[in-house]
């Protein structure tokens, strides 16, 4: 009976904070529904978009990038608040130490997404672009781009990098479950750099410059991943 009331209590407290987390996703939604043709705005004046023209093919297509991206302003703005709660969720279950210590992985994770997104934004999107651009010219291909293909594609480049940026808060967060050590991290370094190498070489234009750009970073935050875990552990070896 005792754990029959435990877990109707924790379904509780999952549903409480399920519906705090859709409360947030839909007054975010709002929000992006206001400020999606300023985004969308911004974005025609980068780079990557200023020579490019935004075409619609049917009468939808308009209609359905505008809900894209205030449904991406809304995800965006509630990840940092559903990792809270994912937390609060499971914090009982956790001493104190470790309770202190999980917090922070909320805004590292969120900040290092954000950082992944700006830099393939900024940086590989718009070689990504000019690449392709170089390619149609050369063929003598006349460029005529919807709006929807392009959103597509610009989605599909700057959210697996932005992932791939969290590689030092998975790292660490499996180093304090035990499942991952500075000494595994070394023994496969040279594995993980071939599988950065080839992740860096599908996710970037086919030539040496811009796998660069790509790669090199991917490579530092592995290493980066190390050093934290190194951290970790040594920290956790003095205590």
């Amino acid at each position: 009976m005792e754990t029959q009331n435990e877990f109707i209590v924790h379904l509780s407290e999952l549903r409480k904070r399920l519906v705090y987390i859709i409360i947030w996703f839909f007054i975010t939604l709002c929000v992006g529904l206001y400020v999606s043709p300023h985004v969308m705005l911004y974005i025609k004046t980068q780079p990557a978009a200023v020579n490019i023209e935004w075409n619609v093919f049917s009468m939808t297509d308009g209609m359905f990038i505008y809900m894209k991206c205030a449904f991406l302003v809304s995800i965006l703005f509630t990840l940092p608040l559903a990792l809270y709660h994912i937390w609060a969720f499971v914090k009982p279950g956790l001493t104190v130490r470790e309770a202190k210590g999980t917090l922070s992985f909320v805004p590292a994770s969120f900040l290092l997404f954000l950082l992944g997104v700006c830099f393939s934004y900024y940086i590989v999107f718009p070689s990504m672009v000019s690449f392709m651009a170089k390619i149609n010219g050369s063929i003598g291909a006349v460029e005529t781009y919807g709006i929807d293909r392009y959103f597509s594609f610009m989605f599909s480049v700057i959210f697996p990098i932005g992932v791939t940026f969290e590689m030092p808060v998975v790292v660490l967060f499996l180093t304090k479950l035990g499942m991952l050590d500075p000494g595994k991290l070394k023994k496969s370094r040279k594995y993980a750099y071939l599988a950065l190498v080839f992740v860096g070489s599908s996710i970037s234009p086919p030539d040496f410059v811009s796998h660069l750009s790509v790669t090199v970073p991917l490579i530092l935050l592995f290493e980066l991943s190390i050093i934290v875990s190194a951290w970790y552990s040594q920290k956790m070896k003095r205590s």
